[in-house]
């Protein structure tokens, strides 16, 4: 899991830009990685004609890796960005929280 810390605040999220600790872009590398594993895995799947639900089920497995993944950078961007935001009185922030929601949902 990613630490959150104080002081790696989101400076730059005005322009859009998230910086990150080489030790968080480490991790979520990691995840990623591992999620294009799992895709590979798929794709020999298929063309071995492995079982449509064995497939499904490793389909599944993807799906919610990629939702802890979003979960966890959705949080850091809670933490950092939008608290950041709203504490400078700028509150335009919600707006984009609220359409990522409706992304999300």
């Amino acid at each position: 899991m990613l630490e959150r810390s104080d002081n790696m605040e989101c400076e730059n999220c005005l322009e859009k830009k998230t910086i990150r600790s080489d030790d968080d872009k480490k991790k979520l590398i990691s995840r990623i990685n591992r999620i294009k594993g799992q895709m590979d895995g798929i794709g020999k799947m298929i063309n071995d004609d492995r079982y449509c639900g064995d497939i499904l089920i490793q389909l599944a497995a993807i799906s919610s890796s990629v939702k802890s993944l979003s979960s966890l950078i959705f949080e850091r961007h809670m933490h950092s960005c939008v608290a950041k935001s709203i504490k400078e009185g700028d509150t335009s922030t919600i707006d984009e929280i609220v359409e990522l929601f409706k992304k999300f949902s």
